[in-house]
């Protein structure tokens, strides 16, 4: 049997032919735009597949009976795959973790301090002819409190702490050697300046921050969110930044990719938007490839 990484984008390719070695399994990598067309025909013959951004609902792993490992780029699979339906068919769905914690990190701190600096804002207002110096947020000093103590969490901290903050998180399990001082998580809400939500999706946490959770932050608080946004309250935080009580909220991440023309956070002026691109670095896509490349390996492909 063989593999076949199923949807492989273009501008993928050169990274892909980077991180392959010398004794890594032949890999039929397919090209093309979108949700492939006919996966089952695709997949006839082949035990594995690594799999970027296709669906797989019940229907659809029924019908790939060869199919017996699906390699998921990146965390969150659940959201592609029916993983319920692929045990349910013999399929094991294998994710890569810690790829891109730093490159993630490091999105974070970019959108915290542009929230604090208005950086956005300032752009838009000197493209449409205005002149405003807006008064920012000098983050040396102020307390920088994370949600959340994983790998991306531990990077946050590590990079706001070489900005001078003080660094205060909360982890849902407990943490031996913890890369930052630790709180109860309403002294974290209570105490943060910038508030950044790094914890992972799941279905103990979808909700976590509630309406009542967030009420608890300070007012003038900057919240940004490189986590996923079905662990917030939205309707809450959007009414929290059209009071000021959220002075700033900088988002990577939606419920509905791309978001819907309706969604109230597209028309507040107080927000800062990216298109869920906190990962997106060569150097964690190729960590990535090659962790793939690694599972693909360990299990026959």
């Amino acid at each position: 049997m063989t593999t076949i990484f199923l949807d492989c984008f273009d501008d993928m390719i050169p990274l892909w032919n980077a991180v392959g070695a010398a004794g890594d399994p032949a890999v039929t990598v397919n090209v093309e735009p979108g949700q492939p067309a006919d996966i089952p025909a695709l997949l006839a013959g082949h035990d594995t597949c690594i799999v970027d951004h296709s669906y797989f609902d019940a229907d659809l792993l029924g019908r790939c009976p060869d199919l017996k490992h699906i390699v998921f780029l990146g965390t969150g699979a659940s959201s592609f795959i029916d993983l319920a339906a692929a045990a349910k068919n013999g399929i094991t769905v294998h994710t890569i973790k810690g790829y891109g914690d730093t490159t993630v990190a490091e999105h974070t701190i970019a959108l915290a301090l542009s929230a604090a600096r208005g950086v956005a804002k300032m752009d838009r207002e000197v493209r449409a002819g205005q002149w405003r110096q807006v008064e920012g947020l000098q983050v040396n000093g102020k307390v920088l409190g994370i949600v959340g103590l994983g790998g991306i969490g531990r990077e946050v901290a590590r990079m706001g702490q070489g900005l001078g903050m003080q660094v205060l998180a909360w982890n849902r399990s407990p943490i031996d050697s913890p890369a930052a001082p630790l709180a109860p998580l309403e002294e974290v809400l209570a105490r943060a300046d910038i508030l950044c939500l790094t914890m992972a999706l799941n279905d103990d946490t979808r909700g976590f921050l509630t309406a009542e959770r967030l009420k608890l932050t300070k007012r003038g608080v900057i919240f940004v969110n490189t986590a996923r946004a079905d662990i917030v309250d939205n309707a809450a935080l959007a009414a929290l930044l059209r009071e000021g009580h959220v002075r700033h909220a900088a988002i990577d991440v939606f419920s509905q990719e791309p978001p819907a023309s309706d969604d109230p956070f597209l028309g507040l002026d107080n927000v800062t938007l990216t298109a869920h691109a906190g990962f997106m670095t060569p150097e964690a896509t190729m960590t990535m490839l090659r962790r793939a490349l690694d599972i693909v390996k360990s299990v026959g492909g």
